[in-house]
């Protein structure tokens, strides 16, 4: 960095790989990329730092090597090592940067977790062709009013990689985050199901077009569009937890019911919707909804490094 005006300046903004996914990538080896907001911004501590170093285990269990995303004074890293996870994980002022935010974050020299847009991104321009998430962004209930949806959509549109997610929150608008994937050119496939997940529930009440039963499947689709060369979106694998492991359908349906009536009763609009939401949806269960989530992800990581290792094989 040099001094400037007495602020300091990154000079240094490529994207930098860690030193086992650099390797990884150089030997053809089959690499995940996670993302970073989960551990600052979307688990409690002290559990996030051990949830994160959980996921990156799971991805190395199942054959790949894992490249948690995110930014460390300014610069991004594709491949954080502990000291960089643990930083973003207790860290008091860490940003959540979504594609738009990296540059102006980067000038700034500060730290951030990116988020499934950013993460995608990232990954797809490092040449990293598998993600793991819990959950997508998606299109807001009162988004005929608010015009609030998650950046996450557009930036699948233009970045071609896979997403293993447990589709979108039930607290969004499900069918028309379905519509709108649909607009903008984004593949969406349910693994081993012809249902769309609710996250916390297998089913939202929505269907998907196609069916995908294997991680070679979805391998050659990747690969399919390589070849193909006519298509620049992602392709979303929807990935829902077992009947067992999910959220009690009858639970999940009154806490849901519950929580809207008190953003209606509260009058909460905008972006305050969805953390209000979510923060009763966890004082409701009594923790079980972060426990799924945490499940979740743990699953997606696993898929996704099949997924990983099935397309470095073919």
């Amino acid at each position: 960095m040099r001094q400037h005006s007495r602020l300091m300046i990154v000079t240094d903004v490529n994207i930098q790989l860690g030193a086992e996914v650099k390797a990884a990538l150089a030997t053809g080896q089959p690499v995940v990329a996670l993302e970073s907001t989960i551990v600052s911004h979307g688990l409690p501590r002290p559990d996030n730092l051990r949830v994160a170093r959980e996921i990156e285990q799971v991805v190395r269990d199942n054959g790949a090597v894992p490249a948690t995303i995110g930014m460390v004074g300014g610069r991004l890293v594709a491949g954080l090592d502990d000291e960089a996870l643990t930083r973003l994980a207790v860290g008091e002022n860490v940003a959540k940067l979504s594609v738009r935010d990296l540059a102006v974050a980067a000038a700034l020299g500060v730290d951030g977790a990116t988020t499934v847009a950013s993460t995608s991104a990232i990954a797809a321009a490092a040449g990293i062709g598998v993600f793991a998430t819990g959950g997508l962004g998606g299109v807001h209930r009162e988004a005929a009013q608010t015009f609030d949806e998650s950046a996450d959509l557009t930036t699948l549109s233009q970045t071609p990689i896979v997403v293993v997610c447990a589709g979108v929150k039930s607290i969004l608008d499900v069918g028309a985050t379905l519509e709108r994937l649909e607009t903008l050119g984004v593949a969406v496939a349910g693994y081993r199901t012809d249902r769309f997940p609710g996250f916390f529930i297998r089913d939202s009440g929505f269907g998907v077009d196609w069916r995908l039963d294997t991680p070679e499947q979805i391998a050659a689709a990747m690969r399919a569009q390589r070849d193909q060369g006519v298509h620049r979106g992602a392709l979303v694998v929807a990935n829902p937890l077992p009947q067992d492991e999910q959220l009690d359908q009858d639970l999940h349906d009154r806490t849901l019911a519950e929580g809207l009536a008190i953003v209606e009763r509260d009058g909460v609009t905008g972006k305050r919707v969805t953390p209000v939401l979510l923060s009763h949806f966890h004082a409701a269960t009594q923790g079980r909804s972060l426990a799924v989530n945490v499940r979740i992800i743990l699953r997606n990581a696993a898929l996704a490094a099949q997924i990983a290792v099935a397309a470095g094989s073919q």
